[in-house]
């Protein structure tokens, strides 16, 4: 961040840009860059550092939300083509070989 903040572009914007960059950088830096932030915008750094917490912590539900919602499309698609879930084949592939077992005891039987 060796550029100084545009002054056409908003505070705000400024602090979601800076955000984006935070996500990618990972949670050990944010405080690093909160700081750095609060410095360059001459704007209290508690604040900062709440407004990028906020920001991470948005993302992270949007990104359960979004996969939450791909996960509940991809099974009414499948449900829909006649596949069967993932369960239902672990559920299968056990019963199966429940009944291999039993088929081994009962020839061993004889």
């Amino acid at each position: 961040m060796a550029e100084r903040v545009s002054p056409d572009r908003g505070t705000l914007e400024t602090l979601a840009l800076a955000g984006i960059g935070i996500f990618a950088l990972g949670a050990d830096r944010a405080e690093e860059l909160a700081d750095e932030l609060a410095q360059r915008l001459a704007i209290d750094p508690e604040e900062t550092r709440a407004v990028v917490v906020d920001v991470l912590e948005s993302w992270r539900r949007e990104v359960r939300r979004m996969s939450d919602s791909s996960s509940t499309v991809a099974s009414r698609v499948g449900a829909e083509l006649g596949m069967a879930s993932r369960d239902a084949v672990d559920e299968l592939e056990l019963r199966v070989a429940q009944l291999e077992h039993r088929l081994q005891l009962l020839e061993r039987a004889e």
